[in-house]
Formats: C-alpha cells, sequence, structure tokens
C-alpha cells in the first residue's frame, strides 16, 4: 500500500474525517530507518525547498554584499505572512538590494494572517506584491540575478542561470540526480521541485547536520541559511505557526511547503523525517510531528506540546465545548 491513514478526527464517538498520506524518517547514513507507506511516494516540495532553493542565493554572497541582516536573510527561506515585521525587512530588502517591487513575478495580494488583513482593508489599502508569501524567496533570487549579472526579467523560468544554480543545489542536497527531477510551476509562478520523498528527508538530513554535505561552498551556504532560520523563526511563517515553533527548538531545522507537504531535520539525533498529507491538509501537520517525536522519545517536551496547542487533541466547538478529538493513529515501523 502507498500511503496509510495518518489522523483521524472524532465528532461526537463517530468518526468524521480520516487523513491519509505518507512519512519516512532517515538516520545519518541516509538509510530510511522509519516508514508509513512508500518512502518513494513522489512529492512535489512546494515551499518546503525554500532552504535549498536559497542556498545559491547564500552562497554567492547576496547577503554580504548587499549588508543584509539575519533576519532579512532569513525571509529567502520564508513563507511569510504580511505581518507589520515581515513587510518592514522585505522593503529593507529591495531599498538595499535596489531590487523594485514591480519586478517580482509573485502576484499582488493582502497579507495572509486575518490581523494585518482586516487592518489593511481599515486603511483600504491596496494588494501588494509584497504581501505574497513567496515575495521573500522571489526578491533573493532577483538579487542574485543582478549580483551575478544575468537578465532580471525571466528570473523565475526554468532555464535561467539562477534557476538552475537552485536545481543543482537541491540536487546535492537531496542525493538525487538533477536530471531525474520532476519540475512543475508553483503557486508563485516559481519552478517547483518532486522527488521521493525519502529524498526530501535526505535534504533536511544535510541541513540539520552540514557536516554530511562534501562541497564546502555548500556546507557553508546550508550553515548560514539554518542559522537564520533558527535565529528568526517568526520571519519563516509567524507566530502560532509550526514552523515557528518548531524552529524555536534549536535542535529542529524545518519548513513546510503547500498540499500536505513538511520536512525537518534533528541535529542532535542526527536524523530526519518527510512526510505529506495525500488530502493537501496542513491543519493536522502539529499532530503527525509531536506524534513523530514522541515515538522516537524526543526529549524536549515543550517542542511537543507547542505542538499540540496548535492542533488539540480535543476538538472544541465555537463555544469552546469539547465536541471530539483528533489523534495520529500511525506507527512508526523500523526498517
Amino acid at each position: 500500500m502507498n500511503y496509510e491513514v495518518l489522523v483521524e478526527e472524532y465528532r461526537g464517538g463517530i468518526l468524521e474525517n480520516v487523513h491519509m498520506g505518507v512519512l519516512c524518517g532517515i538516520n545519518e547514513e541516509g538509510k530510511v530507518v522509519y516508514s508509513v507507506g512508500n518512502e518513494n511516494h513522489i512529492t512535489f516540495m512546494r515551499s518546503a525547498a525554500k532552504p535549498f532553493q536559497a542556498i545559491p542565493v547564500i552562497q554567492h554572497g547576496v547577503v554580504e554584499k548587499f549588508g543584509l541582516t539575519p533576519k532579512e536573510a532569513a525571509l529567502f527561506a520564508a513563507s511569510q505572512r504580511g505581518e507589520k515585521y515581515h513587510i518592514e525587512a522585505l522593503e529593507s530588502i529591495l531599498r538595499k538590494t535596489g531590487v523594485a517591487e514591480e519586478q517580482i513575478l509573485c502576484c499582488p495580494t493582502y497579507p495572509l494572517n486575518e490581523e494585518p488583513k482586516a487592518a489593511y482593508h481599515r486603511e483600504h489599502g491596496e494588494k501588494r506584491k509584497l504581501y505574497h508569501n513567496c515575495s521573500g524567496k522571489h526578491s533573493g533570487f532577483l538579487a542574485l540575478a543582478k549580483l551575478l549579472g544575468h537578465d532580471m526579467d525571466r528570473y523565475w523560468e526554468p532555464d535561467h542561470p539562477v534557476q538552475q544554480l537552485s536545481l543543482a543545489a537541491m540536487a546535492e542536497m537531496a542525493d538525487y540526480p538533477k536530471e531525474d527531477i520532476q519540475i512543475g510551476v508553483d503557486g508563485c509562478g516559481f519552478p517547483v521541485y518532486a522527488l521521493p520523498l525519502q529524498h526530501i528527508a535526505r535534504a533536511y538530513l544535510k541541513l540539520a547536520c552540514p557536516d554530511l554535505i562534501e562541497n564546502p561552498g555548500t556546507r557553508e551556504a546550508a550553515v548560514k541559511i539554518a542559522g537564520y532560520m533558527n535565529a528568526h523563526p517568526e520571519m519563516v511563517a509567524s507566530h502560532d505557526f509550526i514552523c515557528s515553533v518548531l524552529l524555536a527548538d534549536p535542535n529542529i531545522v524545518a519548513k513546510g511547503g503547500a498540499k500536505g507537504v513538511y520536512g525537518f531535520g534533528l541535529k542532535k539525533e542526527r536524523m530526519s523525517f518527510a512526510l505529506k498529507v495525500l488530502d493537501g491538509s496542513e491543519l493536522v501537520w502539529p499532530n503527525i510531528v509531536a506524534s513523530i517525536l514522541e515515538q522516537i522519545g524526543y526529549d524536549n517536551r515543550e517542542t511537543i506540546e507547542r505542538l499540540y496547542a496548535l492542533s488539540p487533541k480535543q476538538i472544541k466547538n465555537d463555544n469552546q465545548v469539547i465536541v471530539g478529538e483528533r489523534k495520529a493513529v500511525f506507527t512508526l515501523e523500523g526498517k
């Protein structure tokens, strides 16, 4: 069977929702040690690829050349939510790099988080490209194209030199042939990579354990981008999101993507996991990751409790009355 039930939701004792999926965990040798479903399930990484796509941006010195702060650089791997602190940092990146907001491919939109969106509507603000959750990644690639002297008008096309650098970095980190990575188009218009789930886990293993990266330049860039993410977790998503909760734990480097894909690496344990919820749900990520950490005996209980705070086991209605339960039902099977 290619996939299994990961999470069940009950209301009044009756099964209401089932979330199917696949996941795998690998050790520092890159061997699959845990699996639920088929670890070779081909998976579009969506925004879970951002830390790896950012490697050439970091490796070629965009941060140093343009005098960016670590907080600003964290946005190159981010799916920001349009909070004031996100937009201020993005505007600073544009000023320092000389990139114009109009050059960003992303469509104009409103902030994703409800509070800044409501405030923006009260002010009768117009949609902006900078509010798109992928604008940090796009700003980084525009700056890279400018720094390397490449055409900035088509920086998102798969055959563009900066995109080829990104693809090569992804292949190197995932231990997967570049020519075998399947390419689609992401929501923001950027190339999006599809590869087997276990190779997504391998990429996150190297991000958590950069000593496994052979190329010194790639290794240094991976150390930097993971450091930016851990130092400024709120920039990678925002407060009260799973990425920020996990990245606040200095032992974890993590990033999710649209339609249910998630990857994270554990530094001390020298292992990593990748998962895909097949119905595309992101709401059950915290339950799945918390269950994984519990099953492997992860020793930071605070991180696990913070995950359950995001997606509680108890389901409450609008009046905060308990009406059901949500539970991860998979068992990690050793291989």
